[in-house]
């Protein structure tokens, strides 16, 4: 969990407002603590008259601050949708988004860019990686845009790539990483803001088999050890494996939403060398 994030209350707090206000934060193992996010009724139609396509069809989902979600379906099924709506990438529709009591649907653009910088951390399929620039400064780029000062944003980034492994790394460019490094470089960047939640869209896809464990053990680590809210699109039964929580997704629905008693890393020991930089 993030503990320099505002908690929100109704509004988002003006950019620069003091930490500690606002109220105290969720607590996790309250079970009577609203959702970190709540979705009711969400659709989204792209296009008019007889040409619109609905993506989706009122989904109704809750997440609990902590969780680990991974988020399935076939092609088409609206899970990418839905993820983009959840990491505030898109506005719904129709329907009713709340983040943290916050109106999601109702915030301006530029508010919703506040709301990405200060609360959410994305990783993609495609690492999003400038070509000539190091792994410490791809890593401090999220924090550019919120004005750290210099001296602030180095240690966030050396800090983030110690927590992935990448420690001796900093000053590589991603032509001389391996795609497994450059997908840590990519979750480095996302965790540098200490976000609450980690939004994952397909973060293992262009990763061999042993490369994606690392990865997702990684992701398992984040969300054990700090307490991240994971968010992770996937469509390999053996990646959503490590989720606590598997939605499935079926035209534009919410088809299941189930449990995962046994999570794959509590089924073994974690292998021998599992922390090596891939």
């Amino acid at each position: 969990m993030n503990p320099h994030a505002p908690p929100l209350r109704g509004s988002l707090p003006p950019e620069g407002a003091d930490p500690a206000g606002g109220g105290p934060a969720p607590d996790p193992m309250n079970p009577h603590a609203p959702p970190l996010i709540c979705l009711r009724g969400i659709t989204k139609v792209y296009g008019e008259g007889n040409t619109a396509f609905q993506a989706l069809k009122g989904v109704d989902l809750d997440i609990e601050q902590g969780d680990f979600v991974a988020i399935m379906g076939p092609s088409g099924s609206g899970k990418s949708t839905a993820m983009n709506m959840l990491g505030c990438l898109d506005q719904p529709t129709g329907g009713q988004y709340l983040f943290r009591g916050v109106r999601v649907e109702s915030l301006s653009r530029d508010e919703r860019a506040r709301l990405r910088r200060r609360y959410f951390g994305f990783v993609f399929q495609g690492f999003h990686l400038l070509a000539r620039t190091s792994a410490l400064e791809n890593v401090e780029l999220p924090l550019i845009y919120r004005g750290e000062p210099a001296a602030r944003r180095h240690a966030a980034a050396r800090a983030a790539l110690e927590q992935v492994g990448l420690t001796g790394w900093e000053h590589h460019t991603p032509g001389e990483l391996s795609g497994g490094q450059q997908q840590r470089v990519a979750i480095a960047r996302a965790i540098a803001t200490e976000p609450q939640v980690l939004l994952a869209d397909e973060p293992t896809g262009n990763l061999d088999t042993q490369r994606s464990h690392e990865i997702m053990e990684l992701l398992w680590r984040l969300n054990v050890d700090r307490g991240i809210t994971v968010l992770m699109v996937t469509h390999e039964a053996d990646m959503a494996a490590y989720a606590r929580r598997m939605v499935r997704f079926v035209d534009g629905q919410v088809a299941s939403d189930e449990r995962n008693p046994l999570p794959h890393l509590l089924r073994q020991p974690l292998p021998e060398g599992a922390d090596h930089v891939a």
